[in-house]
């Protein structure tokens, strides 16, 4: 509760309503027409004050939004982009010591013998560039010119939810900025009506997958204005967004009105963050009541759109998503993280992963084909994959349809597409055995960093001064991978 009678001592409340209003109205006014100007306006003092936009940027950017696609679980790449003959032959055959001893192993080390288990998919050569994709997913070949396929990836946890964190944060440590977050921080938003950084969330099969915490998209100690807005599928599409019954729009804005002139008095004595954050949302949730609808309507897109997707309504569903995603990106915002869950593989491999790329396989490529059509792709930047990858090693008998794999660190892939990657290649490799990366290895840091000068941030540069050190989403690490850079 504020105290009135301080805040007497420094100005006279209609004083101070009197003089002010027409400058706050006035940067209301701008930030409708133009939504950088309130966060540009808000600047970015150092020590951790008001958080705004790191303006100019870095460099010439090539994306101005990111789609991240997160297959969660860990889809295995040994069935999907990394094709092993010799894994397949030696399928039974115990693992040599020499390629695990010592590695990080995770459910596995309950099992005697560590044996090989060779591919359950087939694969194909797709495009003109002759890309080998499994063939569980061939809406995914027929956009093989399109994205970039990198085989060599590597991560530091081993189990899901340390795994995600890291993918997120870029460290294991939990409580840090999410990369939307920080992006969201970086660059602001271009949209006036919608969140700068939204998340999404489906499944698919009928096992129960597992968690994703919204730890994964928090702003860690960055504003909360900065954080991930989960869209739900069933419900309000935003919690807390609606009117309570019997209370209309304009009596809203008079109630938010009314806050908010409360909180900026409240911010010119504790110039507070988070105070600053308050007034942000109650506006921008002011907003969203007229703008979530709008967009989750789909009935305005035309019936070949919907077919292309697979979608058959709004259903939560990940075709659903995809197409929400292109929705969103297409209204200015800047951070889309689409959550896909089941890819957790331990048993019945060679069912369920059928019925996973049966979800995944055609909506991804609908997302990238229309994003294209649109003229879109050259400027999002497309990220598809998991929190880690699949072992080579079966988990299980090898010669059970109920065997699976382990989580696997070594060595996984994942693959971008538009927003000034390279199209139709393939980058880095795994050994014979697909357990270690071992030509041109990418790790998670440098994930991030290439993504952050795809949107014209310097990695070390977009810092946030907190407990009296600069943090920043690759940590101490991370390098631009600028061999996949158009």
């Amino acid at each position: 509760m504020l105290n009135f009678e301080f805040q007497r001592e420094l100005i006279a409340r209609r004083s101070f309503l009197g003089r002010a209003s027409l400058g706050i109205g006035s940067m209301a006014l701008a930030g409708l027409l133009e939504p950088r100007v309130l966060a540009a306006a808000a600047g970015a003092k150092s020590g951790g004050g008001y958080a705004g936009v790191v303006n100019p940027r870095h460099f010439a950017p090539k994306a101005k939004r990111v789609i991240f696609l997160c297959m969660a679980g860990g889809p295995s790449q040994l069935e999907l982009f990394d094709e092993k003959p010799k894994l397949s032959a030696m399928n039974g055959q115990p693992v040599p010591e020499s390629v695990t001893k010592g590695q990080p192993i995770a459910q596995l080390q309950s099992q005697k013998e560590l044996l090989c288990f060779g591919s359950q998919s087939t694969f194909g050569h797709f495009g003109h560039s002759g890309q080998v994709i499994s063939n569980y997913l061939p809406h995914i070949g027929g956009i093989a010119d399109d994205i970039c396929i990198v085989r060599s990836m590597q991560t530091e946890q081993i189990n899901h939810d340390p795994a995600h964190t890291f993918m997120n944060t870029g460290t294991a440590i939990s409580g840090r900025p999410s990369m939307g977050a920080w992006v969201n921080y970086g660059l602001g938003t271009d949209c006036a009506d919608l969140p700068g950084f939204v998340v999404l969330t489906s499944r698919a099969g009928t096992r129960s997958p597992q968690p994703v915490s919204s730890r994964q998209w928090h702003s860690g100690f960055l504003p909360g204005k900065f954080q991930g807005v989960p869209l739900h599928s069933t419900g309000d599409p935003v919690h807390y967004v609606g009117n309570p019954p019997g209370v209309d729009r304009r009596r809203q804005q008079d109630v938010i009105s009314t806050v908010n002139k409360l909180n900026r008095m409240r911010d010119a004595v504790e110039h507070n963050p988070e105070i600053a954050t308050r007034i942000a949302q109650y506006e921008l949730a002011f907003r969203m009541q007229m703008s979530v609808p709008e967009l989750v309507n789909i009935a305005d897109e035309p019936q070949h759109v919907l077919d292309s997707y697979g979608v058959t309504g709004a259903d939560g569903s990940y075709a659903y998503n995809c197409l929400l995603a292109r929705r969103l990106a297409e209204r200015g915002v800047r951070f889309i993280h689409l959550y896909h869950r089941d890819w957790d593989f331990h048993d019945g491999l060679r069912q369920h992963i059928v019925d996973l790329c049966q979800s995944a396989d055609q909506p991804t490529a609908a997302l990238i084909k229309d994003l294209k059509q649109r003229g879109m792709l050259d400027d999002t930047l497309v990220i598809w994959g998991g929190e880690f990858g699949r072992t080579p090693m079966a988990q299980g008998d090898v010669t059970q349809a109920k065997a699976g794999r382990d989580h696997h660190i070594r060595g996984f892939t994942m693959w971008l597409a538009g927003g000034g990657i390279k199209r139709g290649m393939s980058y880095g490799a795994t050994d014979d055995l697909g357990y270690h990366a071992v030509e041109n290895v990418v790790h998670v840091n440098d994930l991030h960093a290439t993504m952050l000068y795809l949107l014209g941030i310097d990695h070390e540069r977009l810092t946030y001064r907190y407990q009296g050190r600069d943090f920043r989403l690759t940590d101490v690490a991370g390098k631009v991978v600028r061999d996949i850079l158009a």
